[in-house]
């Protein structure tokens, strides 16, 4: 079994900024799960190796609607399109993640990367205090979360998944994460 060369290194000690160190957290994060694709052939990309079913592109499907979720349509409050897109309800009534038949592993990677750019555009120059808009994801004002609060969630989702990844592709080709 070997290690991943391709992992990103995590931001430095130096960042005090919160600010700074929760986006550059998210950003490696970002970069983490993408490293844990890389060198997958299309066939394991698009295979499950768990009890669950789901595949690392599927993965890479949903951690892309998390985004629109909790930053354009929860944020901002915008109108999406079929926010949870990402979800697939199977014979047996279970709920998995999916990618709709016909869109390839470059389209999944393609709209990752047209959400990631979104939301990094989405919080450049927001306050951390700042509340999301009512009327999109989420209810009256006051039950709003704070951008902080939806960054937290989101860098929670993205480290979560990256252990997943960790495990999928030890599974796979016996490259293992940190």
């Amino acid at each position: 079994m070997s290690e991943n060369p391709t992992v990103p290194s995590e931001p430095g000690g130096h960042i005090a900024d919160p600010r700074q160190l929760l986006l550059d957290y998210l950003d490696y994060y970002r970069e983490v799960v993408l490293s844990k694709l890389a060198g997958l052939s299309e066939e394991e990309l698009r295979s499950s190796r768990l009890p669950s079913g789901w595949a690392p592109v599927e993965l890479i499907w949903h951690l892309a609607h998390v985004e629109r979720r909790w930053l354009r349509w929860g944020f901002l409050g915008e109108e999406v399109d079929e926010p949870w897109a990402d979800w697939f309800h199977g014979p047996s009534g279970r709920e998995r993640w999916a990618v709709p038949d016909g869109v390839s592993t470059a389209e999944v990677l393609e709209t990752f990367h047209r959400c990631v750019a979104d939301s990094r555009a989405i919080t450049a120059d927001v306050a951390l205090e700042a509340r999301a808009e009512a009327g999109g994801r989420f209810g009256p004002a006051e039950q709003a979360p704070a951008l902080s609060w939806i960054l937290f969630h989101l860098l929670q989702e993205y480290a979560r998944h990256a252990g997943h990844l960790d495990v999928v592709r030890e599974l796979a080709d016996g490259v293992m994460g940190e």
